[in-house]
């Protein structure tokens, strides 16, 4: 394959050549005759003459090749007592193809839409999949998600089925889905025609007669269903983005270019064999639990984990320590924020050394910036590669990335390494203009996208030019604000938004992140920019502490504002901080950061859907008005 520097050479020289050569990794119904379609740019479309299907190739095919007594999917729930189970590929194929014929025997047909509101159980995977199967579209929309939201997706998306669980698990409590839907239903000017309801135990819901079908009962009667060939643009599904305002943002991702994306990075980026166990600590209802604990491992033969747990509490920090062992996974994929919580629980790393974790190659993050001082931590306690990886909702897999399956590059702690075959990755000012090594602009890919990105948003081409290719023409401009240095190295210092101006000093809020969370007490920390008659903007710093610090909080907040002082300079102004219980975040680790300012300012805000806890926000808006702010 040669290094890194020769492959993201040879893509850059040939890149219709190069993902040809990628593409011969899917079993295609009819394959392309060419990668990229640019007849309607700048709307890029990839493999829109051949015909595939995504589930044959991440089930049957893998059947057919004589692995069907390998294990497809581990299923490991803490949550709701310790039930475990595993799932052969053969299984998952009868399961897949039953479900598929229930819902075609309802008249779901290809370009359909489904819309999945499910927990962490492998029927998650088996509803995405057996939608992939007859050539619907499926949409998830995250368990547990308010009815108004929900109620919001259904109209967006007009499913013409809905496929649930009856109920998800938290710790300490169970929350029932089925009121949730049925008041979604009610509010929504489009009515499905039918809902499958996954009964569980915890919760067992109530069934609408000829509305509502039980998930076992509905497939006794069905045939199984093959795999229907769809189109390589065809799209595979919708994934609709959260904003705190304004409509969702319906993500379509196309079948053809999806397949090849996945399968490259499993190989490249995460260093994967067929056979192989890949962990993925996500959820469905987010991109990386669609790329990475759904289709990228079973596309490429290995076992996927669907874990209904947390990090901590479940019932301790070492958790995912015994998962590594019992289920010998070899690369694990998690948020920052994951190793944040059992950092902060287990500072000195005590539970670390209860497991053998021998197995484990490489662990990877993403979804957050991953703060030097958590690295250096896991590094440390792990001893395995702690691998930065950065990427978006949008492009469904990794902009730049350390390839392990390629070579192991330099880790250079702050930066998500080097741009991935693919992405043409330029750091602009406000006029579009490129800035030079160690400057801090705003990212932007130059166009096109390569395959497995998103294609447009759904029923909304204009909205998805005028999101995203409009500041930079020529460009898809990312949101992220960060830089480059002179070995071509990325660094994602903040979202475009988070970049504060301070008295005309454009500074980055992750950068005093980092400097913060390399205090020894602290566990966690944002950094907010306020607004400041003098000076325009302001940061001010909020900080959790480790587990068992018995320091007083003004001792550690003066340190913390020394620290600033020394490392990034007055410049900064950093003079606020208050040490809060949590931050407020959304269910898949993100730091609501935008929310936080807003309380701070005084101005109108919107409960965000997303939001794991409601009632952070009101400690934060306590905190706040301690430091004067939050007055409106």
């Amino acid at each position: 394959m040669g290094g890194y520097a020769d492959v993201y050479s040879a893509w850059k020289a040939d890149p219709e050549g190069f993902w040809m050569e990628a593409a011969k990794a899917v079993d295609w119904v009819k394959p392309p005759t060419r990668a990229l379609d640019d007849s309607n740019a700048p709307l890029y479309a990839w493999f829109t003459d051949a015909e595939c299907n995504t589930c044959w190739n991440a089930v049957d095919r893998h059947v057919e090749a004589g692995r069907g007594d390998q294990a497809a999917i581990i299923y490991d729930s803490p949550a709701s007592g310790g039930v475990k189970s595993k799932i052969t590929f053969a299984e998952l194929k009868d399961k897949t193809a039953r479900l598929a014929g229930a819902l075609a025997s309802k008249g779901v047909a290809k370009g359909d839409r489904v819309l999945i509101y499910m927990p962490m159980v492998p029927e998650a995977l088996v509803a995405m999949l057996a939608c992939a199967r007859i050539g619907a579209v499926h949409s998830v929309v995250f368990g547990g998600f308010a009815p108004h939201e929900l109620s919001v997706r259904i109209d967006a998306a007009e499913p013409k089925a809905i496929i649930a669980a009856s109920c998800g698990i938290e710790p300490g409590r169970v929350i029932p889905y089925k009121p949730l839907v049925d008041e979604a239903i009610s509010v929504s000017k489009h009515k499905p025609d039918f809902t499958v309801i996954l009964q569980r135990e915890q919760a067992q819901a109530s069934l609408q007669d000829g509305r509502d079908y039980d998930w076992h009962a509905l497939q006794d009667a069905a045939e199984p269903a093959d795999c229907v060939p769809v189109g390589g643009g065809d799209p595979l599904y919708i994934l609709y983005t959260s904003g705190t305002t304004g409509a969702p943002k319906g993500v379509v991702r196309s079948n053809g270019g999806h397949m090849v994306a996945l399968l490259w990075t499993m190989r490249a980026i995460y260093n994967m064999n067929p056979g192989e166990v890949f962990w993925a600590a996500s959820d469905v209802g987010w991109v990386v639990g669609h790329s990475y604990i759904c289709y990228g491992p079973l596309l490429h033969g290995c076992t996927t984990v669907v874990y209904e747990g947390k990090p901590v509490g479940t019932p301790d920090p070492g958790a995912f320590w015994r998962m590594i062992e019992e289920y010998d996974i070899k690369a694990l994929f998690t948020a920052p924020t994951a190793f944040r919580a059992i950092k902060r629980e287990d500072p000195a790393g005590e539970y670390v050394g209860k497991y053998d974790l021998s197995g484990l190659r490489a662990l990877y993050l993403a979804g957050e910036r991953a703060d030097p001082d958590t690295i250096e931590w896991a590094q440390k306690k792990v001893g395995v590669p702690v691998i930065d990886h950065w990427w978006q909702t949008e492009t469904g897999y990794a902009i730049a990335a350390n390839p392990l399956g390629i070579e192991e590059l330099p880790v250079k702690l702050g930066s998500p390494t080097v741009p991935m075959p693919g992405y043409d990755v330029h750091i602009l000012d406000e006029n579009g203009h490129e800035v030079g090594p160690g400057e801090l602009g705003a990212i932007a890919i130059k166009l096109p996208l390569p395959p497995g990105t998103l294609a447009t948003l759904w029923n909304a081409d204009d909205r998805y030019k005028s999101s995203y290719l409009t500041t930079f023409p020529g460009y898809y401009e990312t949101g992220d604000a960060g830089m480059k240095d002179e070995d071509g190295y990325v660094y994602i210092m903040a979202r475009t938004d988070d970049v504060i101006n301070v008295a005309g000093h454009r500074l980055s809020t992750g950068g005093m992140e980092e400097v913060l969370a390399s205090h020894p007490d602290v566990a966690e920390c944002a950094v907010i920019g306020v607004a400041d008659q003098l000076k325009g903007q302001l940061p001010l710093g909020f900080l959790c502490l480790n587990a068992g610090c018995d320091r007083p909080n003004e001792d550690v907040v003066k340190e913390c504002v020394k620290l600033v002082r020394e490392q990034i300079g007055a410049v900064a102004a950093f003079k606020l901080a208050v040490v809060v219980d949590r931050l407020p975040k959304t269910r898949s680790g993100k730091i609501l950061r935008g929310v936080m300012v807003k309380i701070a300012d005084g101005s109108e805000w919107k409960m965000p859907a997303t939001i794991d806890d409601p009632a952070i926000l009101d400690e934060i808006s306590d905190a706040l008005q301690g430091l004067g702010y939050a007055k409106g």
